[in-house]
């Protein structure tokens, strides 16, 4: 009986033993000090600030629409807020891309960063305004073009119109109503009646607008059925921003 006392008394003292000698640090993986050899947690965790963006990490802006960042916040892990820095130096409005603001935060234990990505693009706010144009189209003979239109917007996002489309002999007149997706631009077909009401002016068109939102390019095919004057068939037209 003594020796089978003895032999759960050893038997106790060995598993002690190895219960005890269990590595102690850090184990969790999202921590500063994280030590994967540990075994058991002994709260000596410490970690970088949390940080959080103000508004949305992904958004989308309209070229030449002026970039304003909303910011973010950090706090540690105690709830003080810490400073945070915006690396703002990739910012570009100015056509078509993609930046990113980076903004960091730094504590005792280290620095902690995020990021805001921006997309810039081409829309319904980048067509209003007045426009130089020059083209091909013929003037009277063909599709006679006013080279002094403005652009309004029209019913929806996915439209616009260009106003005092036509130049006739004493004054400008029509309006084209233009379909948009993006930096691409459809035009239907329609029909306009010519100046003195002499014949009809019939014509569609396609093009795109530039990456920084100055200058649309069109193609049209017309055709005009005023008599000796008239004639049919394609040219393109360019539109510069004022």
């Amino acid at each position: 009986m003594r020796k089978i006392n003895m032999i759960l008394t050893i038997g106790f003292m060995v598993i002690l033993g190895v219960t005890s000698c269990k590595k102690k640090g850090c184990t969790d993986e999202n921590a500063t000090n994280y030590n994967a050899d540990a075994k058991k947690d002994d709260g000596s965790c410490t970690y970088v600030p949390v940080i959080t963006l103000n508004g949305d990490a992904n958004m989308t802006i309209s070229v030449s629409s002026g970039y304003i960042d909303q910011g973010a916040t950090a706090v540690d892990t105690d709830g003080t807020e810490i400073v945070v820095v915006a690396d703002t130096t990739a910012i570009n409005d100015s056509t078509v891309n993609q930046f990113t603001v980076t903004y960091s935060a730094t504590n005792a234990h280290g620095t902690a960063t995020a990021t805001r990505t921006v997309d810039v693009i081409i829309n319904h706010e980048n067509y209003p305004g007045t426009y130089d144009v020059t083209d091909d189209c013929g003037g009277g003979t063909g599709l006679g073009l006013n080279n002094d239109p403005s652009i309004a917007a029209g019913a929806n996002d996915n439209q616009i119109l260009i106003n005092d489309f036509f130049a006739g002999v004493t004054t400008t007149y029509g309006t084209a109503i233009c379909d948009i997706d993006g930096a691409n631009i459809t035009i239907p077909s329609a029909t306009e009646s010519a100046p003195g009401g002499l014949g009809t002016i019939t014509y569609e068109g396609f093009g795109t607008m530039s990456d920084d939102g100055k200058t649309m390019t069109i193609t049209y095919v017309y055709s005009n059925s005023t008599p000796i004057t008239g004639g049919a068939g394609s040219c393109t037209a360019t539109y510069t921003k004022q």
